[in-house]
């Protein structure tokens, strides 16, 4: 059983011209016409409104939730996502890394060559 004999109408408010409308609530009446008078009187009247839309609540056809598979994407797109990519903090975290790992390699590369220059003077001054 109902609580009203009057149809339910879904409302939708805009606030600012050229904003998307939102739904704030729904209102019983008998008509489109008196659902938009009952709105405006319900859900425009304390806050900023530019345009009020009434919708037959029967007249809305909506998915189920249990349907939920059919917003699965079939194709990888992350490339259309910033998370697909690396951020900055990654990449200076990433060159920060490479650079240490050069200057270790350089580090150990230059005791070679000291250790070899230092054998080969010791070896010219025992000849």
């Amino acid at each position: 059983m109902t609580d009203s004999q009057w149809p339910v109408f879904e409302v939708f408010h805009q606030q600012v011209r050229g904003e998307p409308h939102i739904h704030v609530g729904s209102v019983h009446a008998p008509d489109a016409e008196m659902a938009l008078v009952v709105a405006k009187e319900q859900y425009a009247r304390r806050q900023a409104c530019v345009n009020l839309w009434v919708v037959p609540a029967e007249a809305i056809y909506a998915s189920n939730y249990e349907d939920a598979d059919m917003f699965e994407h079939v194709t990888d797109k992350s490339y259309r996502e910033s998370w697909g990519y690396k951020t900055p903090k990654t990449i200076s975290r990433h060159e920060g890394t490479k650079a240490r790992r050069h200057e270790g390699e350089d580090q150990a590369s230059g005791d070679a060559i000291r250790q070899q220059a230092t054998g080969n003077s010791q070896r010219e001054e025992a000849t």
